[in-house]
């Protein structure tokens, strides 16, 4: 029976300091004197949200915001389509990344955002791209990348960065799709054919 108490008692007072003399989380200090409200800059981003990575300044002096992601692929993916011109001398700058050569603008061909291109990943792809103003589809192939990293010098034809959600597509895909090019860009949704 002396042995049990012998026992018990270096065990209590272990336990009575574990409970009682060790801090406890929820009495954590901290830099912010006292419980801190996290900003909503701290927070981690949620899974799906792509935000600027950087910015990028132009010689003119304009700032753009810089993408190494675009929003998940989930068909339908929503994007923006914007007009480029894949041709020798159009505002597309170098030749396409994928095959290292330029396309007439009668050819279905597009450029997909940075993340989206995903290190070439879908070069070669075939996609189908959907108005959303008219519901009219579309067959188009991946050849290049419209970069949303880097932009507004010669091999980007001096084009800002693209938004992280472009698909960029020739006049023969917005004729397609029988779409106004005045605006300049236009809803769409694309999905892998």
């Amino acid at each position: 029976m002396a042995s049990f108490v012998f026992m018990f008692v270096p065990l209590s007072l272990m336990l009575f300091n574990i409970i009682f003399l060790l801090p406890h989380p929820s009495m954590a200090q901290s830099t912010c004197k006292g419980p801190c409200q996290p900003q909503a800059s701290s927070q981690p981003p949620s899974s799906d949200d792509c935000g600027p990575s950087g910015t990028l300044a132009c010689d003119d002096g304009q700032n753009f915001p810089t993408y190494t992601c675009s929003p998940p692929v989930m068909p339908p993916t929503s994007a923006k389509l914007t007009l480029n011109n894949f041709s020798k001398g159009g505002e597309g700058g170098a030749p396409s990344e994928c095959d290292n050569q330029f396309h007439d603008n009668t050819e279905r061909v597009v450029a997909l955002s940075t993340g989206w291109f995903s290190n070439e990943a879908r070069c070669n792809m075939t996609i189908i791209i959907t108005a959303v103003s008219n519901g009219m589809s579309v067959e188009a192939k991946v050849v290049d990348q419209c970069d949303s990293q880097y932009g507004c010098d010669e091999e980007h034809g001096f084009l800002p960065p693209c938004e992280n959600n472009i698909v960029d597509g020739s006049l023969a895909v917005w004729e397609a799709l029988s779409l106004d090019t005045n605006p300049g860009s236009a809803e769409v949704t694309w999905s892998t054919a």
